[in-house]
């Protein structure tokens, strides 16, 4: 199986490295830049699960052709746009298109691109960020990749990934019957750590320890949920119990990865999520007024940053 990822950030090259040290076919589709970065220094991975450098094959957008089974999307949502076009020469009648975006919207805009027959649902649950040095350093404990076909067939394409996913060290991937579902489950937990931590410009555990902070992550879990349901997609009783005590732990250092980009001064996914659950929130008839702030303050935080006026350490 032939893999190309697009991207060797956080994401692409943390699971894009694991699958080519555990010897599948995998390039990386990147820009000029992390291309002569990776040239320079490798593909660098550190993680509880091991570290990694070693050389990997490199595409410039300009080089992308047909021939690959799977073209793993792993690139932040303002940039789906731009991803689409870089990807368009590779695919082709044979090629699974995998996003694992955070977020629902991105498929629908990628089945227009490409055919509904060419996308997968993919989610990724991982806390990684790519350092000033070029490394992907892996943060906690969660490493996995779960895809499957959006009707729910276990096609043989999904089931040949998982296989070539299963000898990847610090990996747990898996092909499912019902991946739509696991997107909006990870929609909920995830835009529950988005909308307070955006808000609140602080982690998981730093909410909690603030008066009123466990009450506030707790409604807008049960909100997101309910968001979820109106949708065809009601919560697990496991999933919520679960969710309840990461959202109570006054220990945490769980933020949300738009946070970090927020707080680095750089682009956000502020539409792809925090806009997509508003809108989503207004049609159930979900109470939407944390939802609203904390989109307001997302986009007036790009208002402030596309005129320059970011505090000085944040740019």
């Amino acid at each position: 199986m032939r893999i190309l990822v697009l991207g060797a950030g956080a994401l692409g090259g943390y699971f894009g490295g694991r699958l080519l040290e555990a010897g599948a076919d995998v390039a990386f589709l990147v820009r000029p830049r992390r291309r002569a970065q990776l040239e320079r220094d490798g593909l660098v991975i550190e993680s509880p699960y091991g570290a990694l450098r070693r050389s990997a094959p490199l595409l410039s957008p300009g080089e992308a052709a047909p021939g690959w089974d799977v073209v793993l999307l792993a690139c932040k949502a303002y940039d789906l746009e731009d991803a689409v076009a870089a990807i368009r020469p590779a695919v082709d009648v044979r090629t699974a298109v995998l996003p694992v975006l955070n977020g629902i919207s991105h498929v629908e805009i990628l089945r227009r691109a490409f055919g509904a027959e060419r996308v997968l649902g993919g989610i990724a649950k991982i806390q990684a960020t790519l350092g000033p040095d070029g490394a992907v350093r892996h943060l906690n404990d969660w490493r996995y990749l779960t895809f499957g076909e959006v009707d729910g067939r276990m096609s043989p394409r999904v089931q040949a990934l998982a296989e070539a996913a299963a000898g990847a060290k610090g990996v747990v991937a898996a092909a499912v019957p019902d991946i739509a579902f696991r997107m909006w489950e990870k929609l909920v937990h995830l835009g529950t750590s988005a909308v307070s931590t955006v808000l609140m410009r602080a982690n998981v555990g730093e909410v909690v320890r603030a008066p009123g902070g466990a009450a506030l992550l707790r409604r807008v879990l049960e909100r997101n949920a309910a968001i979820a349901a109106a949708n065809g997609h009601p919560m697990r009783d496991s999933f919520m119990a679960e969710y309840r005590a990461v959202f109570s732990d006054p220990g945490s250092a769980y933020s949300a990865s738009i946070l970090r980009d927020l707080e680095a001064g750089g682009r956000i996914e502020a539409d792809h999520i925090l806009g997509f659950l508003l809108e989503a929130a207004r049609r159930a008839g979900v109470p939407e007024e944390l939802h609203e702030a904390a989109f307001l303050h997302a986009k007036a935080y790009e208002q402030r940053r596309d005129a320059g006026r970011l505090p000085t350490e944040a740019r």
